[in-house]
């Protein structure tokens, strides 16, 4: 994989050329900054920017003045490439709050196209209803302790309005659900994304988790994607480059509450 060509082509298709997560949310272009504003309850925050020593201080404040106009928080999600090389202290200053780095993470969807045996007592169903969504947050929660509401409503309001553009999971043990992932189809792009997967502690280690990757896998290279994003936690991002996937940068979500 040709490191540079892939990150610049990530930053083309999926930051400076992003797509609305819903059908009632927005992408503006503004000031060298891309924004996404949410719709009812979505997300809103800063995708990518482009921008220098001298004018990063005043986008971060007509960002910050945006927002807080619409009484809403959002998220600068900062790429370790990003420009200028001090835009993390520049956030900091203005008042956001760094959440823990990620590394943003690509594999070929090719390279794990591996037949992967099913783990053991375990089976993968697809979610489509709001019984399977209930099931998903349940198992989300055992693995990352804390709320599921914002993946409930995320993964309803997809499956409601764009259902094609998102693929979402729950591994279950008998009735139990021990794990869920989702996976993100973004049309037009090269890069499918693997988000939310998660185990939970007492079921970790016996390849759950490879499971999922694998089958989020068969079916992005089925709609055609040829690679996989992720932003790695330090947990997973050992088990990915064992798998093929390579760092490419780091990623932090910077918060600015009003």
């Amino acid at each position: 994989m040709d490191h540079a060509a892939v990150l610049a082509l990530y930053d083309r298709d999926m930051r400076e050329g992003a797509r609305p997560e819903s059908s009632d949310a927005r992408i503006e272009r503004t000031g060298g900054v891309v924004r996404h504003v949410g719709g009812e309850g979505g997300w809103n925050g800063v995708l990518w920017s482009d921008l220098d020593g001298v004018d990063a201080d005043a986008a971060i404040a007509a960002q910050v003045a945006f927002f807080a106009e619409r009484g809403a928080e959002f998220e600068w999600k900062h790429h370790g490439h990003d420009r200028p090389a001090d835009l993390g202290r520049r956030l900091l200053e203005a008042g956001f709050t760094a959440e823990p780095e990620e590394t943003l993470m690509i594999g070929e969807t090719s390279d794990q196209l591996v037949d992967v045996p099913q783990p053991q007592g375990v089976r993968i169903e697809r979610v489509t209803d709001a019984a399977g969504v209930e099931l998903m947050v349940a198992a989300n929660e055992r693995a990352f302790g804390h709320d599921g509401s914002f993946l409930r409503d995320l993964v309803l309001a997809r499956l409601a309005g764009d259902p094609d553009t998102i693929v979402a999971l729950v591994a279950l043990a008998g009735d139990e659900p021990v794990s869920s992932a989702r996976l993100e189809l973004v049309p037009g792009t090269r890069f499918a994304g693997l988000w939310g997967g998660g185990t939970a502690p007492e079921w970790r280690g016996r390849g759950v988790y490879r499971a999922l990757i694998a089958h989020r896998a068969r079916i992005a290279a089925e709609r055609g994607y040829r690679y996989l994003q992720v932003d790695a936690s330090d947990q997973s991002r050992p088990i990915l480059e064992r798998l093929g996937f390579s760092a490419l940068t780091t990623t932090t979500p910077y918060v600015y509450t009003p």
